[in-house]
């Protein structure tokens, strides 16, 4: 999802202007923030001209949305490749923590792209419908998945079960040790989901 250090474009890049646009933006905008990347970090480290970045996102705003829907796309794919074969639905509640510590293990690794754009964007920015349709989707997944494990009051473990995942993600920005938080998170929602499921 992103890299320790910046890698230069590449001379003679044929990738068309938006995906070099994105990358870029992805890239700078997770290591260093939002309000911290202008306009010109981006169109230098894409190799593009400016003239480029408004014929394809408008503005900066347009580009903060497609890179929040980038990550939004990239986060809902690994969680649901690491569902796919499992049979249970125990198993596959829990592929969800699975997913979040493959994520934390890589390199670069700085928290959750959707906390960082909201706190750091106002709540009219073009960001913040992004941030909360995935917020709504991962919630949504998380009654669904419940519901699936027969829990009598699924709402109320789904809400327990966000917190850890949003616990862990703050847990592995702060203190460095992703995975661990990762799996910590992962045996107390084993834990909270079976004593739900023998109620």
């Amino acid at each position: 999802m992103a890299t320790a250090t910046l890698s230069p474009p590449a001379k003679g890049d044929r990738r068309p202007v938006r995906e070099r646009l994105l990358a870029s933006a992805g890239e700078l905008f997770y290591r260093d923030g939002i309000n911290n990347v202008g306009i010109d970090r981006i169109l230098e480290h894409a190799g593009v001209a400016k003239a480029s970045l408004y014929a394809t996102f408008g503005s900066k705003d347009e580009l903060v949305r497609a890179y929040l829907e980038q990550r939004h796309g990239m986060r809902r794919a690994r969680i649901e490749r690491h569902m796919a074969g499992r049979r249970s639905p125990r198993e596959r509640l829990l592929a969800i923590f699975d997913a979040q510590s493959e994520a934390m293990a890589e390199p670069g690794f700085r928290g959750c792209p959707f906390l960082m754009a909201s706190a750091e964007q106002p709540g009219e920015s073009r960001g913040k419908p992004v941030c909360d349709d995935y917020r709504d989707w991962i919630r949504a997944l998380l009654v669904q998945l419940v519901k699936e494990n027969g829990v009598r009051r699924p709402d109320a473990l789904a809400r327990q079960l966000l917190l850890l995942y949003d616990g862990a993600a703050v847990a592995a920005q702060m203190d460095g040790r992703g995975p661990e938080a990762a799996a910590v998170a992962r045996a107390t929602a084993a834990v909270l989901l079976d004593a739900a499921t023998k109620t």
